[in-house]
This record gives C-alpha cells, structure tokens and sequence, in this order.
C-alpha cells in the first residue's frame, strides 16, 4: 500500500469510459471526403511552395484592386469628358 502511495503520480490511470466505440469501421466515402477535407486546409506541398502560393494570392488582390481604381477613374475621366461636350452644345455660337 506504502508504494502504491509513494508512485501514485507516475501511475497511468484508464479515462472513463464515454460510450462511444471508437474502432468503428468508417464508410469510405466518407473517409475519402474527409481525407480531401484534410489536403484542402493544409494544401499540397512544401512550406516553400505555400508561401509561393500566398504570394501569388496577396499580388492577385493587388492587382485587382489596382486594376478597378484604374478602371474607376477612367470612368471617371469620360464622364467629365461627356459633361463638357454636353456644356459645350449647350453654350451657343
């Protein structure tokens, strides 16, 4: 009983028992979904080959963003050019 006492913190105890069966066979659809799941969050490939990837995303936003500011001012440029043809009609000889 004393050693029991003496290693009782370096003694494994069970965990309790849940209900649960946890060597159920899986359907494998459902294991091949959940494998697809897997790769799609951690993505395929090397660290180096991740950053690549973010880096071709973070230059795709800029672009974008850079390409409708681009867009919006020459939008805007024709607009004004529209207005001052229309002025100018309207002026007279």
């Amino acid at each position: 009983m004393e050693t029991i006492l003496m290693h009782a913190a370096g003694l494994k105890m069970p965990e309790a028992y849940d209900g649960k069966c946890n060597n159920r066979n899986k359907n494998p659809k459902r294991a091949q979904r959940d494998a697809k799941k897997q790769t799609l969050e951690t993505g395929i490939g090397t660290k180096s080959q991740q950053a690549l990837k973010l880096q071709q995303e973070q230059n795709k936003q800029e672009r974008k963003v850079r390409s409708r500011e681009q867009r919006e001012s020459e939008n805007q440029r024709l607009y004004e050019l529209k207005q001052m043809k229309k002025r100018e009609k309207h002026k007279g000889h």
